[in-house]
């Protein structure tokens, strides 16, 4: 019976439509690849594009042709194997995206021959998945576009269109409204991508998905210009596939029409200023969701992608806030704090979010202090466990229970209530939590920056329940940890710029220090240290944050 509650409990939180598309995919599944017969669909007409970023920094291949993706290598010296599925199918996907064909150190005539093996060698199998299907028209697009980085033949060009064409045709059949989210707006971002590339009936028909894009982009991007699923390694991602798009329609602006820019120039406006709210000093993005490093491109190569494209951040309505999303950022006296003030989300797919709610991040000048773990895999199993779960985040469980209800590798039945409760710009931001399990009980937050001190105050309200503390640290950071004459914990920390900085911890609680895991990027594994509180009569406590001899 617990099972078939905890099922009801994520069911329930599904669209209408996309619960349709679940059904109706499990029933029928995903529908076959389609050929395109010759003649395929010529290119359209029209500008040069601007450059194109280069490809992400997990993707190498070595000189003696083995591949790296997401930290595992695969030989490929006799050949790819573009079935090889020991490594996962993230790591399957990622080979079939095919960001790697746009590595530097390809030649062109290596390129052509690997799009004219996946051609020929895989009619069928997980390269047809509508996502991978979607990177992969994206990376192919740019390679033809951009000057001499393809060599193939006329004969071999068109084949290689043919084989565009079919991929797009079959993506149209499969679009990922099951999922939603991220999935369906790749899927929707590839097909009027394609649309813009090629020219004649068929691509007419693919840009005739615009409004369904354009619709999309509203339902996704908050009018605070943050993504949905509130990972900023995928609202990087789409970022970039988003500017993507806008170049090529820049160049076929006949094709693309004025709606569509307009569309595209708002939601990127916002997006990129979205981004910069929860980027460190260190210039990389908080790990916060399932994110990790190497896997988007870096903040400031966005920015400035968007700059050559003429879109510049827009003002957010309310600086150092996310209120849509569900972000807050306090930035005075070289610290930077960025905290997570939403529940799970989208409500109907919150298959990346962690029990992160009145989480945050935390550095001094350019050095981290206080990291989230990150992810590593996609696979249910413990490390995926660890990486969502609420200890593994700068936050406060109580009774021992997860502040939502994760399970699988990507589902979440019960949600927690979060809320903000009121923010004054890099002085003060209050918030509110009450886990799924534990409605009679309420975790109250108050982040405050006072000169060169930051305090953080920790109230529980209601029913009185045993609770744990959590501070991940940044790697590398080793706290010395004592107790004064007073009972009450401190711990001196050692930062890498030789700054040290001391930490007054909550009174009556008991604190240790434990070695809990990082995960940076995927696939890698990291050891550091967290201090971990414990009290059964916990009501209130308060961290005190600064500069030490």
């Amino acid at each position: 019976m617990a099972e078939i509650a905890r099922i009801l409990r994520t069911l329930r939180q599904l669209r209408m439509g996309q619960f349709t598309a679940q059904v109706v995919h499990g029933i029928r599944g995903i529908r076959a690849p389609r050929r395109v017969a010759a003649p395929a669909p010529e290119f359209s007409m029209g500008r040069d594009v601007q450059a194109f970023l280069p490809a992400p920094g997990h993707v190498r291949w070595t000189s003696d042709g083995k591949l790296e993706l997401i930290n595992r290598v695969v030989d490929f010296r006799t050949g790819v194997d573009w079935d090889h599925s020991a490594e996962g199918s993230l790591w399957a996907y990622h080979l079939h995206q095919c960001d790697h064909l746009r590595v530097a150190r390809l030649s062109p005539a290596r390129r052509g021959q690997l799009v004219l093996d996946w051609i020929h060698r895989h009619r069928r199998g997980v390269g047809w998945d509508p996502h991978p299907t979607s990177l992969r028209v994206l990376n192919w697009g740019k390679l033809l576009l951009t000057p001499d980085a393809i060599e193939l033949s006329p004969e071999e060009i068109e084949e290689m269109r043919a084989s565009l064409a079919g991929q797009i045709e079959t993506l149209d059949r499969n679009l990922e409204y099951r999922l939603q989210a991220n999935h369906l707006l790749s899927n929707l971002i590839a097909m009027v991508f394609g649309g813009l590339l090629m020219a004649g009936p068929r691509a007419d028909r693919w840009l005739a998905r615009i409004p369904i894009l354009e619709r999309e982009l509203s339902r996704q991007f908050h009018a605070d210009g943050g993504h949905e699923e509130r990972s900023p390694m995928y609202h990087a991602l789409l970022l970039e596939n988003l500017l993507d798009l806008l170049n090529l329609a820049r160049a076929r602006r006949d094709r693309a029409g004025e709606s569509l820019l307009a569309t595209l120039e708002g939601i990127l406006a916002r997006a990129l200023a979205a981004h910069g709210l929860w980027c460190h000093p260190d210039g990389e993005i908080g790990l916060f969701g399932d994110s990790a490093f190497g896997i988007a491109s870096a903040p400031a190569e966005l920015l400035a992608y968007g700059r050559r494209l003429g879109v510049v951040p827009a003002s957010t309505a309310t600086p150092g806030l996310l209120e849509q999303t569900g972000y807050a950022r306090l930035e005075a006296d070289s610290w930077t704090l960025i905290a997570s003030i939403a529940p799970p989300g989208p409500a109907h797919q919150p298959g990346h979010a962690h029990c992160d709610a009145l989480a945050f991040e935390l550095s001094r000048g350019h050095a981290r202090v206080v990291c989230d773990t990150g992810v590593y895999e996609y696979l249910p199993g413990a490390h995926r466990q660890s990486a969502r779960t609420t200890l593994s985040h700068a936050t406060l469980q109580v009774a021992g229970v997860e502040q939502a209800e994760i399970w699988a590798a990507h589902r979440v039945g019960g949600r927690p209530r979060v809320q903000l409760v009121s923010l004054e710009t890099d002085r003060r931001l209050e918030a509110i939590c009450a886990s799924w399990s534990t409605p009679g009980t309420l975790h109250r937050r108050i982040f405050s920056i006072f000169g060169d001190v930051l305090e953080i105050r920790d109230l529980l309200e209601g029913e009185l329940q045993p609770i744990r503390l959590s501070l991940p640290l940044a790697p590398g950071i080793e706290p010395d940890l004592s107790r004064g004459d007073d009972g009450r914990y401190s711990a001196r920390l050692s930062l890498d710029d030789d700054t040290a900085l001391r930490v007054t911890l909550p009174a009556s609680v008991d604190w240790r220090v434990e070695r809990r895991p990082y995960y940076p990027e995927f696939g890698c594994r990291i050891e550091r240290a967290c201090l971990v509180g414990e009290s059964t009569d916990f009501r209130c406590g308060d961290w005190r944050f600064e500069l030490s001899d």
